[in-house]
């Protein structure tokens, strides 16, 4: 019996309520719309679902894959033959104690930014902009225009398969530029993040959000798909500048594209494969190498 058929069963039989999706395609959930389809993907509806359809997925062979917003993602063209799990309706948030937030890891940033302004708390104005979930947040410590998850974050409480939930606190979680601890294990999935902010005027929060995503919008080719910073920012450079520098800018291979509007960002113009944007990433790495001796490594999360 092939495993999804395994899964199938089992699922049917321990998670009745389990949404489960058949060959579900990759690029409707990521953010650079490229992606062929997932074997099975499973949409939780608590951290409880979550974890047995994660065991039970593991031990049937479909090697789990924990999926979040999928703003930080490129996928294969082929699909993946895997049991993906979408943390999307794992969304809830909730005050918890004086400027203190608990919010799960499907949750959107943007909502988690307007949950704190409407409720007069300041720190993460930051993070309005920024497309992904607080899952994904707290495991690459995304941040923007000077704020970061580290600055922000008590804590999340993270799911081991195998060994069980821990609460790790923002010292354990080890947060630098674009890291956390959970990188090192790549299996562990955040459930839910806590955030201590501090009292702020409502209408300045809203200001200073608006302020940035104006921002963001005047710098960056958010008309086009794509999962935002291609590439991370070398030590004492800047990637976008490294790549405009060597004349890369408007640079294609087929439907991918370095925006001509903000050379960090590879974009999907069109049709983009993933060996479209894999090939564009080789290249720029390759010119940018031979312009000024810099090895850029891709932000993006290539999934395999």
């Amino acid at each position: 019996m092939l495993w999804f058929e395994r899964f199938d069963r089992e699922a049917a039989e321990q998670l009745p309520e389990l949404t489960v999706a058949r060959q579900e395609a990759l690029a409707k959930h990521s953010s650079f719309r490229i992606g062929g389809p997932a074997r099975r993907m499973v949409f939780p509806k608590a951290a409880g679902q979550l974890t047995l359809a994660y065991e039970m997925g593991r031990r049937c062979g479909g090697q789990p894959l924990i999926l979040g917003n999928g703003t930080n993602v490129l996928f294969p063209d082929e699909g993946l033959d895997r049991l993906v799990i979408n943390t999307r309706d794992l969304c809830r948030m909730e005050l918890i104690d004086e400027g203190e937030i608990m919010a799960e890891a499907g949750l959107s940033l943007a909502r988690l930014a307007v949950f704190a302004q409407q409720n007069g708390l300041t720190g993460l104005e930051f993070a309005h902009g920024i497309p992904g979930s607080v899952g994904g947040a707290v495991c690459m410590n995304a941040g923007a225009y000077g704020g970061e998850m580290k600055d922000v974050l008590t804590g999340a409480c993270v799911y081991f398969p195998g060994e069980g939930v821990r609460f790790l606190t923002v010292e354990e979680l080890d947060l630098s530029y674009r890291h956390s601890i959970l990188e090192d294990h790549p299996e562990a999935v955040v459930l839910y993040a806590v955030f201590r902010l501090t009292v702020g005027d409502p209408a300045v929060i809203r200001a200073k959000m608006d302020e940035l995503m104006q921002r963001r919008k005047s710098s960056q080719p958010l008309e086009f798909p794509s999962a935002g910073s291609t590439f991370k920012r070398p030590t004492g450079h800047f990637a976008g500048a490294l790549i405009q520098d060597a004349g890369l800018k408007g640079l294609t291979v087929g439907g991918a594209q370095v925006s001509t509007k903000h050379a960090g960002f590879v974009i999907n113009t069109g049709g983009a494969t993933c060996a479209d944007v894999l090939e564009l990433i080789r290249q720029v790495q390759e010119r940018v190498m031979d312009n000024a001796g810099v090895e850029l490594e891709p932000e993006v999360r290539i999934i395999r």
